[in-house]
């Protein structure tokens, strides 16, 4: 029998060097040397990447309709011979793919997602309605690409394995409350999150859970209007621990006011730790790459830190 976290999801298989790699578009298109120089990095590190020639089917602003986009998806998630599945972008389009997506077949076939942004949306349907743990990290365009300039290698690495990640240092991380506790880490993009807010495909974690939030180009009133969204659903409030990220072009301009004032000011009174500057997803250092539905400890003091000691595959 498969063994399951302690929030009661499935693990993926573990993935290793010689594993069979699927790039898929499930938002928006790309730049194909980003795919290529994407294919060489993978290739570099061990891995058999594959795609099929649907990840450069073209609509404005998305790669190809819905329903080729979850068709594609659907087949590299379910394949017996695929192990793990990489967005190669975000942008815009994931949310459009969920209503034809299977959990129960994407459940049985246990295979490991990773991506960020755009795809948080797909992170949310594979932890709650197929019950599975993901990774939220390092995509092809401009990360994978770019090489470890541009990804954590050691975070996306370790992630994928049947080992815990252990400690993740945060290099310039602040502690915006103080503390230290453990629970289950769920989220991604903050505009994501709160978009799904409302539909069958809602954000809805186990109470005592980890909030992941992170975003780009988003100024400061807007982040404190998804904030307030965020708390009015219900959703803030189940959760022990919040890790916010760096927020790259959050600031307002002129009159000084930042992303992270906003955060800083919004969660001064939150019940549980709170770790801001985190390097995950959107960033302007190499992005790291984390395990979502697994155990991790948050301790937000003078060191700010994270540790797994729970795997996301086995």
């Amino acid at each position: 029998m498969t063994p399951r976290t302690r929030a009661g999801l499935r693990p993926f298989r573990p993935v290793r060097p010689g594993s069979r790699v699927a790039l898929v578009a499930p938002a928006s298109p790309f730049v194909r040397e980003e795919l290529d120089a994407g294919v060489a990095e993978l290739t570099r590190l061990g891995f058999v990447p594959v795609y099929d020639n649907s990840v450069f089917d073209r609509e404005p602003i998305v790669a190809g309709p819905a329903n080729r986009r979850a068709e594609s998806l659907m087949r590299a998630l379910t394949a017996d011979d695929v192990d793990a599945v990489i967005a190669v972008r975000g942008g815009y389009g994931s949310v459009e793919t969920l209503a034809h997506l299977d959990a129960a077949r994407i459940a049985d076939r246990r295979t490991a997602f990773v991506g960020y942004s755009d795809v948080t949306s797909l992170h949310t349907f594979i932890n709650q309605r197929a019950g599975l743990t993901s990774v939220y990290g390092a995509m092809i365009d401009r990360r994978i690409a770019r090489g470890p300039t541009a990804y954590d290698v050691a975070s996306f690495l370790a992630s994928l394995s049947a080992d815990p990640i252990g400690e993740v240092a945060i290099d310039n991380g602040a502690s915006i409350r103080g503390g230290e506790v453990e629970g289950p880490l769920f989220g991604g993009t903050l505009t994501q999150v709160v978009a799904s807010l409302g539909t069958p495909f809602a954000f809805d974690p186990p109470a005592g859970y980890v909030l992941l939030v992170e975003d780009i180009g988003e100024r400061p009133y807007r982040l404190r209007r998804m904030l307030v969204q965020l708390a009015s659903s219900g959703r803030l409030a189940h959760a022990a621990a919040v890790v916010i990220g760096e927020l790259p072009n959050c600031d307002e301009g002129a009159d000084g006011i930042t992303g992270r004032q906003v955060m800083e000011e919004f969660f001064a009174d939150f019940s549980g730790p709170v770790i801001v500057n985190v390097p995950a997803g959107h960033t302007n250092r190499p992005t790291l790459s984390v395990p979502l539905g697994v155990s991790v400890r948050v301790i937000a003091d003078a060191r700010p830190r994270l540790i797994f000691d729970e795997a996301a595959a086995a």
